[in-house]
């Protein structure tokens, strides 16, 4: 998965738990703690490459090639989940009350897609 791609998925992730989160306050929706587990494995399926282990590996080969092969997609998982939570902290931090934590999550899904963070894995 190309990285704007993680980006926009993450973004997408923050923005359902948000509206699970409020429906869950408002009583319209049961099993907020579900949650957790739903979107995460939602989200884990989605962006973790398949990884084929040959019957004869060692356990070091099996290691290298799942190392080779979560490394660069968490990685770039993290660096999604930290850009997000950098820019919401920064609206948070200004001090502007008049822009909600979906409007700040929107602001960077159109930078995203714009081409902003094309650049790395």
């Amino acid at each position: 998965m190309q990285r704007a791609e993680v980006l926009k998925r993450v973004i997408g992730i923050l923005t359902e738990a948000e509206e699970i989160r409020r429906a869950a306050e408002a009583g319209e929706e049961e099993g907020g703690s579900e949650f957790g587990s739903s979107v995460v494995t939602q989200m884990l399926n989605e962006m973790l490459p398949a990884i084929r282990v040959p019957a004869d590996a060692t356990p070091q080969e099996v290691a290298r090639l799942v190392a080779s092969a979560l490394g660069p997609a968490l990685q770039t998982m993290v660096a999604g989940f930290t850009l997000a939570f950098s820019s919401l902290a920064m609206a948070h931090d200004s001090g502007q009350s008049d822009i909600s934590s979906a409007e700040v999550l929107q602001t960077l899904a159109f930078q995203v897609e714009a081409g902003l963070f094309d650049e790395g894995p």
